[in-house]
């Protein structure tokens, strides 16, 4: 059985795409996360997109292996960590991508493109796994090498970073996915009140 927060956060994932998919361009002008300089008309302040956006995506591939990501990683996250903390880590990391996605789009520009998909959560999720569990062996896709939670995840940001800086993989917001790193910190450190940490800790040497 998935713990809650888990099967509710695929549940409405799938639902957004749906919903992506009958409305087409209604839903991508309304809650997909754009730039400040497109609002396509609407209110130059949109504060729903910074969450909304995380509940659609490209393609369903993009989709797929979001979901997957949410399944291998968050389910045994949410079950030592309980659905209030890993609910909120997970939205720290929407937020703190939505947030980085945008002040990059400020600094250098942007293309007018907006920006979707769970990653910046789920990247949230992963880097608090990692912190978590750090010996625990991951196999990625690519490269196919067992390596421990800890270097996977050392490896992962330092890919997005350098992607994102030299701009390389256009389509993809590497900001949004080193924001949610940020926000998987945050949820580690401060989610658990003044003994998250500890907690955490606790669980690990049990």
């Amino acid at each position: 059985m998935l713990p809650p927060v888990t099967q509710a956060l695929l549940i409405a994932n799938v639902l957004g795409f749906l919903l992506e998919n009958v409305f087409g361009g209604t839903i991508i002008q309304w809650f997909a996360l754009w730039p400040a300089a497109e609002v396509q008309g609407l209110p130059w302040l949109t504060p729903w997109q910074l969450v909304t956006y995380s509940f659609l995506h490209a393609s369903i591939t993009h989709l797929a292996f979001n979901m997957f990501a949410l399944w291998m990683f968050g389910a045994d996250l949410e079950r030592v960590w309980g659905p209030r903390r890993f609910l909120l880590t997970y939205f720290l990391g929407v937020l703190c991508g939505a947030f980085a996605q945008l002040l990059i789009g400020l600094l250098v520009g942007t293309n007018g493109a907006p920006t979707v998909g769970a990653s910046a959560g789920i990247f949230g999720v992963l880097l608090a796994f990692a912190l978590v569990f750090p010996d625990r062996t991951i196999m990625p896709l690519i490269p196919p090498i067992p390596m421990p939670a800890r270097v996977f995840v050392l490896l992962y940001a330092l890919l997005e970073l350098g992607l994102g800086v030299t701009g390389s993989e256009a389509g993809v917001a590497h900001f949004a996915h080193l924001g949610g790193l940020l926000g998987g910190w945050l949820g580690y450190y401060f989610g658990g009140g003044s003994g998250g940490r500890r907690a955490t800790a606790w669980v690990r040497r049990r």
